[in-house]
């Protein structure tokens, strides 16, 4: 990681505070009263190997900081060949009450980029349920001439929400990637891109849509 860098800004990550009331009509229930319990299983990749990631659960297990150390990419110049793209694994088990399920519905993320003239980046998260086919995707591409904070937001159509399945535990995997293009007019030149930290919390930063499950019979 270059030295003597200053990263502006945690990475404010996964979403605001929960969806207020919705109409019957809508299909979205009011969040459950009862605590919600999130425990970080592992942290995987190569934006965040081992002894780079520190991960924080609250005392009362409702929200969850990973901070990273080395979560850069970049290209050009006399970078590895290697350094242009870092990607980095949450594995969550979130616990909600029992007759509710819940999908996410956006995600903030912030981070630095310095990029040449002609180089070009990505920012990409993917979100998916453990045993899901179903995966939520979204890219995000940034320009050079740039050299600032960054910031890109996902959302998701109410009607493409993915909800975890009723009466089953399934681990959520949120899966973050950056990637850098040197291009040809600055290519002897370095650009990078870099992600601080990832902060989630249930109440703050979680956007979460709720349903009930349906009834047993």
């Amino acid at each position: 990681m270059a030295g003597g860098l200053l990263l502006s800004g945690a990475i404010a990550a996964l979403l605001t505070s929960a969806l207020p009331a919705q109409s019957p009509s809508s299909g979205f229930d009011d969040p459950p009263p009862d605590k919600i319990i999130i425990q970080v299983a592992t942290v995987n990749g190569s934006g965040c190997p081992q002894g780079t990631a520190a991960v924080a659960v609250s005392e009362d297990n409702t929200a969850f900081t990973v901070t990273y150390s080395d979560y850069l990419a970049q290209a050009g110049g006399n970078s590895d060949p290697t350094a242009f793209r870092r990607n980095c694994q949450l594995n969550l088990k979130v616990h909600v009450p029992g007759g509710f399920t819940y999908a996410i519905a956006s995600a903030d993320y912030r981070g630095f980029a310095s990029l040449q003239r002609g180089a070009s980046a990505t920012q990409r998260a993917s979100y998916y349920f453990q045993g899901s086919p179903s995966t939520v995707s979204r890219n995000h591409p940034f320009s050079g001439p740039l050299n600032d904070n960054w910031q890109a937001t996902d959302e998701t159509d109410w009607a493409q929400l993915v909800y975890a399945p009723c009466g089953v535990q399934r681990n959520f995997n949120i899966n973050t990637e950056i990637r850098v293009n040197a291009g040809t007019q600055s290519a002897d030149k370095v650009s990078f891109m870099t992600m601080d930290s990832t902060d989630g919390d249930i109440s703050t930063v979680y956007h979460l849509a709720w349903k009930e499950c349906p009834k047993k019979s």
